[in-house]
């Protein structure tokens, strides 16, 4: 392109262009004579007036004096869901903890539902969760499932958990157990802001299994799957109580086991809860 100019001008000026190519060139190899900084430039570690974080000529004497964020280690208790479903007169709980850094975190899962004082079923996921990127996690560890009426079951874990593009929380976790028994269970929700306190959630969740279960009364393929709509209200981000509705649908030979103990195969329920953490 500047080729192109100083010809224009050459035809138009012989004599400027001569001038103006001279002071070009001259400035040119001024800058690539420029290949070092200048003895009197100054030291970029005296920016931090003395201060660095390990080794070197500015270093504070004995431990180290600053710490930064992702190096402290943290814990939180956040309850999802603690809700009553009318239908079922059943009390649901889905919390989830955990201690440590930024990077590494010791998780801790569990979900269930209690019926007439009596757990009925749970699921417990002891997992170490390691940042994957600034918005995912991915997670290894074991689950233990209970019920009061069936078989225990115990599966090794391995799954992912974050905020995925448009906003959306997912939690992802695939399963291992004995005599090749394999699982699949993901969960999704989103959160639209009528207000800053005023909030619907609508959330989906999806469990599958590789093959049958019937002592627990579960089969192969797509178990089951809940739909729901939570509107809640935030005291304060620790304290929100909320109502909903969730449709609850059992699939394949799940539901025809629900059918032959006389239950329906999907229901659909009011519920009232509390989302907490701290």
């Amino acid at each position: 392109m500047i080729r192109n100019v100083l010809i224009k001008l050459a035809l138009m000026a012989p004599g400027m262009v001569f001038v103006l190519a001279n002071a070009a060139y001259a400035q040119m190899d001024q800058m690539q004579m420029q290949d070092e900084a200048p003895s009197d430039a100054r030291d970029p570690h005296a920016y931090s007036d003395g201060f660095t974080l390990t080794d070197g000529p500015y270093a504070l004497p004995g431990p180290r004096q600053l710490k930064l964020a992702d190096e402290h280690r943290f814990w939180a208790v956040i309850g999802d869901r603690l809700e009553y479903q009318e239908e079922s007169e059943s009390t649901v709980f889905d919390v989830q903890a955990w201690y440590g850094t930024t990077y590494n975190r010791l998780v801790v899962k569990t979900e269930g539902d209690i019926v007439n004082g009596t757990l009925e079923e749970s699921s417990t996921d002891v997992l170490w969760s390691r940042a994957f990127n600034a918005y995912f996690d991915t997670q290894l560890g074991a689950r233990v499932d209970t019920y009061d009426e069936g078989e225990d079951r115990q599966w090794l874990a391995l799954g992912f958990q974050g905020l995925a593009p448009y906003w959306f929380e997912v939690d992802v976790t695939a399963y291992l157990g004995d005599d090749g028994r394999t699982a699949l269970s993901a969960e999704a929700e989103y959160e639209l802001l009528f207000t800053q306190r005023l909030i619907l959630q609508p959330r989906m969740e999806i469990n599958l299994l590789g093959k049958d279960d019937p002592e627990n009364g579960l089969g192969s393929g797509l178990t089951n799957m809940s739909v729901g709509l939570r509107l809640r209200y935030e005291f304060s981000r620790q304290f929100a109580p909320y109502i909903g509705v969730e449709w609850t649908g059992a699939f394949g030979d799940t539901a025809d086991y629900l059918q032959a103990q006389g239950e329906n195969k999907s229901t659909t329920q009011v519920l009232a809860g509390l989302k907490f953490w701290f």
